[in-house]
């Protein structure tokens, strides 16, 4: 069954929640592993068999909770019971069973604590309680197809730079280069992590590509702009007689997929290097690495050292800490320790009203970085609230009344190149998803994401050249954040001198003896004279 990652979760969540309490193996574990299949949109009855019987070098017959021939083989036990002794003896069963039948997996539980074993990794295993299953599902890739492995972010992150660097190279080559192709990129690279993290459904843009463009790539241009203008279209604007392969897309919107471009004439090797983007799985990328990701896609050299141009999100949460964070998470913990509990609601109402409030400003935010973490950091304190506020409600219905309410249009960017801009805009839509899926992971309902219904105010403009006041009104703006472009007073070109000039002719006549970089510092100063901006 091919289904979205959302329904997959939310499948869990419901599972994590009728299971927590089952603890005897005879009357639970068959149900329990009907359901723990349909999470993935498997239909147990379909692949796998109940009490599969096995003959061992042990006299007589024994029996396996679970097998399904070449992938997977299960034994449950009652809470409690020794899983290392289970282990063993589920790898004992592999002496009666033919070798196409044998697994790649063995998966030992309890009803609470899960053991999973790749045998084509050495059994490797990997150990999570019931309660934590919703992080783990990737682990199980392999009932839908796909595949288990642990996650080296380092290296995926290389990877990933590489194919996307290397579709860019290609492209950029056949003479389809500048705007267009910054905006394709950008475009594909919201396709590449929309089915991948269920925004799209699962394999969606890839199986749209199998089936329907021909493996020599001369139709990939015309199939890839009637996507694009699909995704741009909502239900009722759509042709009554599209094909329901193109139908089931959604609808994006956020001017994502607004301009009508010009497309790349693909060749076989273009369709295959996107074909292998497609197979690389991009819900392992950290949002915290969006930015400097896509902006290595530009430069040949920085793809094998993503952190050399980018600040890291150590250094970001080393800034923005003492800024803001720090303060308000030492509110977040104070409140939710209050006793009485009316005073405790109020205040953590009156956090949350302040909280959802607050404005953020990156004047120079090149693809979006210090942007990104600050969303994602007063994500989670809004998530501290939210939980507490259930506790204190004690309402497992919670889920169906709330919303997650940090804005991204309280979030301000300047930056002067349109394809970190664009990379920002982008990036902020998907750190927006992946957190919502984290406030699903908590209230079992995860809200959607489509169509895009706000954004993140960058603008494509020079900081220096213009009144900050046009991006964002002071009396809204809470915080100025960034890190400006750091370039010594011998190395600006003329373009830079010509900007510093106009922020500092008025009342620095020296200025030419300052580094680049005081520019920002200068502006942000002035801006906050006489406001409460930090």
């Amino acid at each position: 069954m091919n289904q979205s990652l959302r329904e997959t979760r939310n499948k869990a969540h419901k599972f994590v929640k009728e299971y927590e309490n089952a603890i005897k193996e005879n009357a639970e574990s068959q149900s329990f592993l009907n359901d723990f299949f349909d999470i993935f949109g498997v239909n147990r009855r379909r692949v796998a068999t109940f009490e599969r019987p096995v003959r061992t070098d042990d006299k007589g017959v024994k029996s396996i909770d679970l097998l399904w021939e070449g992938v997977l083989l299960v034994e449950m036990k009652s809470t409690g019971q020794n899983l290392e002794k289970a282990y063993k003896q589920g790898k004992n069963y592999f002496k009666g069973l033919n070798d196409n039948d044998l697994p790649r997996y063995v998966l030992i539980c309890d009803l609470n604590e899960f053991r999973l074993y790749d045998l084509d990794d050495n059994g490797k295993d990997y150990r999570f309680e019931l309660e934590n299953l919703i992080t783990n599902l990737h682990l199980f890739d392999f009932m839908n197809g796909g595949s288990s492995a642990e996650i080296d972010e380092f290296e995926l992150n290389e990877k990933a730079a590489l194919l996307l660097g290397k579709l860019h190279d290609t492209l950029s080559e056949s003479n389809f280069t500048g705007h267009q192709l910054q905006v394709f990129m950008v475009r594909i690279l919201f396709c590449l992590f929309a089915e991948d993290t269920g925004v799209f459904n699962r394999h969606q843009f890839v199986r749209y590509l199998l089936d329907f463009t021909k493996a020599d790539g001369t139709d990939a241009e015309m199939h890839l702009q009637k996507l694009f203008q699909i995704l741009n279209k909502s239900a009722n604007d759509r042709n009554a007689n599209l094909s329901d392969e193109l139908n089931a897309f959604p609808y994006v919107n956020g001017n994502l997929f607004k301009e009508l471009i010009e497309m790349p004439s693909f060749t076989p090797s273009m369709r295959e290097q996107l074909l292998e983007c497609c197979y690389f799985n991009w819900s392992a990328i950290s949002p915290a690495i969006f930015g400097s990701l896509f902006q290595s896609i530009m430069d040949k050299d920085s793809r094998r050292n993503l952190g050399a141009h980018y600040t890291s999100e150590e250094n970001i949460i080393k800034l923005i800490s003492p800024l803001f964070l720090d303060d308000l998470q030492n509110q977040v913990n104070a409140v939710v320790k209050l006793k009485q509990e009316n005073i405790r609601n109020q205040k953590l109402i009156t956090l949350m009203n302040k909280i959802q409030s607050l404005t953020f400003f990156d004047p120079a935010c090149g693809c979006g970085n210090f942007l990104i973490i600050t969303y994602r950091e007063i994500r989670r304190l809004e998530l501290q609230i939210l939980k507490a506020q259930q506790s204190n409600e004690n309402q497992s219905h919670i889920g169906i009344d709330i919303d997650p309410q940090i804005k991204l249009n309280n979030f301000y960017g300047i930056e002067i190149d349109e394809w970190p801009t664009r990379i920002a805009e982008v990036a902020m839509w998907l750190t927006q998803h992946q957190m919502n899926v984290e406030f699903a992971k908590q209230f079992g309902r995860e809200p959607d994401l489509l169509p895009l219904k706000e954004h993140a105010n960058i603008h494509n403009k020079n900081a220096l050249e213009i009144d900050w006041a046009e991006v964002v009104e002071k009396d809204k703006l809470n915080y100025i954040i960034g890190n400006p472009p750091f370039v010594g007073k011998n190395f600006r070109t003329k373009e830079q001198a010509n900007a510093q000039e106009l922020v500092f002719k008025e009342t620095v006549k020296s200025w030419k003896s300052l580094d680049f970089v005081t520019s920002w510092f200068y502006k942000s100063a002035q801006f906050i004279q006489n406001t409460d901006i930090n």
